[in-house]
């Protein structure tokens, strides 16, 4: 266990915000050069390449070789979830809305996480928490109709709802997660590996074949490594070495912000006043959230700052 040290922490969990504010501008510039399926494929791969690399690095490649087949068992459903099933959906999602209505609105997953919580972890959810879902899910409405919410008019159904369903693919994700004993690497291995053979079959299943250009390779490369698999590191060199989770968890509400910001200069998006908005009441209703379960104590609390996108 590491010796706390409050400003390798800060410095851990800021390059870890900044480079997940980079990757919605990296899913809707990949998308221009392949399918949603074709980045899964390639970014799920180079992600299990690479937490297969920090399994060796770490020393814990002796627990993959003494995993028992519960364990393997258990990645099958996991990575089922996420990467394969999370991502399909949510590349999707990108690939229908413009970048700065999927990201507010994916965002939502902590909401739909402490919702869960209530059948599938026994946990309880108070009034306060119900006021961060009602600011939550009021962003949500004003970012997806562009403002014009009174007339119920989206700019894409079907996208808002993927976008929304990935929310919850991603909340009951963690919520299993949390029932899950072995190290956060190995098991995040196995679940990509795993994940990424689903990927592949899917792939062969239904895809056109084609050879992709570098440009979509390099895109998913990126995605690949700094949304699933570096980034996901560096967030545990930063709860590590942090004197306190939530010091460092509280960084993760500059995200979106910042991410609007490159989507604007990256993509070329003109981010639209109903998003800063819509924006606003989805933070407001986090923090909402965050501060009423901070008062609680159980893997729910955990799995929300272990998130890794």
């Amino acid at each position: 266990m590491p010796v706390p040290d409050q400003k390798k922490a800060y410095l851990f969990a800021l390059v870890t915000v900044l480079l997940w504010s980079t990757v919605a501008s990296a899913f809707k510039l990949s998308l221009r050069y392949l399918t949603s399926v074709e980045l899964l494929l390639f970014s799920s791969a180079a992600s299990t390449l690479i937490l297969g690399g920090a399994v060796l690095a770490t020393g814990h490649a002796g627990d993959i070789r003494g995993c028992p087949s519960s364990s393997w068992l258990r990645s099958l459903t996991l990575g089922f979830l996420n990467p394969f099933l999370y991502y399909l959906i949510l590349f999707k999602a990108y690939d229908l809305l413009p970048a700065q209505q999927a990201q507010p609105i994916n965002y939502t997953w902590a909401l739909i996480l402490a919702l869960l919580s209530v059948p599938l972890l026994g946990q309880r959810i108070c009034l306060g928490a119900f006021t961060g879902l009602f600011l939550g899910y009021l962003g949500v409405l004003v970012i997806s109709t562009e403002g014009n919410f009174w007339e119920l008019k989206f700019s894409s159904p079907f996208g808002v709802l993927l976008a929304l369903a990935s929310t919850v693919l991603w909340a009951l994700y963690w919520i299993y997660s949390t029932k899950d004993n072995r190290h956060p690497v190995v098991s995040l291995f196995q679940n990509f590996l795993c994940g990424t053979v689903f990927t592949l079959a899917f792939y062969l299943a239904t895809a056109q074949y084609r050879i992709p250009t570098w440009k979509g390779v390099g895109g998913a490369l990126y995605v690949g490594a700094f949304e699933m698999s570096i980034t996901f590191l560096f967030w545990l060199c930063a709860l590590k070495y942090s004197e306190n989770t939530a010091r460092v968890g509280s960084m993760i509400y500059l995200s979106p912000p910042i991410s609007l910001f490159l989507i604007h200069f990256l993509v070329g998006e003109t981010i639209r006043g109903s998003t800063f908005v819509g924006l606003v009441f989805i933070l407001g209703g986090l923090a909402v959230q965050k501060h009423f379960e901070s008062r609680r104590v159980g893997g729910l609390s955990s799995s929300m700052d272990r998130k890794t996108g």
